[in-house]
């Protein structure tokens, strides 16, 4: 592997002119993003140094068992994250935490545990941390759809409800399109990697002087891990959300909004 030069701290004060820039183009057109962009910069800045020097504990004294309790740290973050934006949905936050841990355990277990990366700290929590955010952002879009469903279509699943069907069967179409809905920014982005940009993971093996034939292998690896992280995670906090939105008497929860604490009930 070839001695490949990294930026220094100097490099990285000159790269601090395009966030400048930024402020520049803001300013002169007047959008009132100055404070969003510094803080933006600074807290990356911040967050990045510190996460470096857990990151070099991990490596050199953690272990695998502080490597996976990293990524398990990563996993509650994550569900809490995609279950707040699920705009009150009930357990959304448990729905997404246990569907990202589903997600995360079948897809890195598997890839991990038959051998086909290696099971060390390096490997373990880069790799568990861009399934983590594919996991995320399946559940982020699927619990939103359900919202918007549970929203929408309350007419249709109540009229299957008054034919005798019980609530999961009631919802299953619409739960059908928040997991295809999903489902299609992993889709696509499978179907596009590598014409459109270089990944980040071959990007950086071809960095650090590996060979890009030998740098496809590890991302093709990685982007079928993205995209079954998603579509495993998707379906248990889709199945588990479209259990919470009926009592126990089958009938469809009033949703509370999030933000407005406004309860959205069907219109008379």
């Amino acid at each position: 592997m070839n001695d490949v030069p990294v930026p220094q701290w100097w490099g990285v004060a000159l790269a601090s002119l395009l966030v400048a820039a930024t402020g520049a183009v803001i300013v002169r057109e007047r959008l009132g993003l100055g404070r969003d962009v510094v803080e933006a910069a600074v807290r990356a800045v911040v967050q990045l140094v510190v996460v470096g020097f857990v990151l070099v504990f991990l490596f050199e004294r953690a272990g695998i068992p502080g490597s996976l309790g990293w990524v398990g740290g990563m996993v509650l973050l994550a569900g809490r994250t995609a279950g707040r934006r699920a705009r009150g949905l009930p357990g959304g936050v448990r729905a997404a935490t246990v569907g990202i841990a589903v997600g995360v355990a079948c897809t890195l277990g598997l890839v991990v545990g038959a051998g086909v990366l290696a099971a060390e700290p390096r490997v373990v929590v880069p790799v568990g941390g861009m399934v983590v955010s594919a996991a995320m952002q399946g559940c982020s879009i699927v619990l939103q759809r359900v919202a918007d469903e549970v929203a929408s279509s309350r007419p249709l699943v109540e009229a299957r409800l008054a034919l005798g069907l019980p609530g999961t069967a009631a919802f299953a179409p619409h739960r059908r399109l928040a997991l295809r809905a999903s489902l299609a920014p992993a889709i696509d982005q499978t179907k596009v990697v590598g014409l459109i940009a270089l990944p980040g993971t071959m990007t950086g093996l071809i960095i650090a002087g590996v060979s890009p034939l030998t740098a496809i292998r590890y991302q093709i690896v990685v982007q079928y891990m993205w995209l079954g992280a998603a579509a495993i995670s998707g379906l248990v906090a889709a199945r588990l959300a479209s259990r919470t939105v009926f009592d126990d008497a089958h009938r469809l929860r009033p949703l509370v909004t999030a933000r407005r604490r406004k309860t959205v009930t069907p219109r008379p």
